[in-house]
């Protein structure tokens, strides 16, 4: 079964996996720990790594079960298909945020003018400017060997 891709409404992330989970769906929300700062104390907080998604990994057919959940929006479209995550790729987040310091992760959008290093790769270590982003295809511009390369988020990884 594949994991396909649901947009929420904003800050609902949590309430909708909860939602889904009691229904028997199988969700996944990944979830970061922040300390956050109040005036009188440091208090950590979890907080949705991918603001208003959630994954859930069922079988086309019972795919229309999910909105009688409050909070859900749709599902997210990729070429004019529901959007499709692989196993491998929800491993991969699972990995990360079980070994990584959460305080070091950080999701940012990469738009037009954005300065990054590909960190893998034939290029590795080579400084580019983003000129745009079509989903996992960034394409960048790399002044020093004059030239244009379209980068594929899945395969490589950049440091922006």
């Amino acid at each position: 079964m594949p994991w396909f891709v649901l947009y929420t409404k904003s800050r609902n992330e949590k309430i909708v996996a909860e939602k889904l989970r009691a229904k028997d769906i199988e969700v996944y929300c990944p979830m970061i720990k922040r300390s956050r700062q109040w005036s009188d104390r440091v208090k950590v907080v979890e907080e949705p790594l991918f603001r208003s998604y959630c994954f859930v990994k069922l079988d086309e057919r019972r795919r229309h079960e999910v909105f009688s959940v409050p909070g859900l929006v749709r599902y997210l479209f990729w070429e004019g298909k529901p959007a499709i995550v692989r196993d491998a790729e929800i491993d991969s987040i699972k990995s990360m945020l079980a070994e990584v310091d959460h305080d070091l992760i950080h999701i940012k959008p990469l738009h037009p003018g954005t300065q990054l290093t590909i960190k893998s790769g034939s290029f590795r270590d080579s400084i580019g400017t983003v000129v745009r982003q079509d989903g996992r295809i960034v394409t960048v511009v790399l002044e020093s060997l004059q030239m244009v390369l379209k980068v594929d988020l899945t395969t490589t990884a950049i440091v922006g």
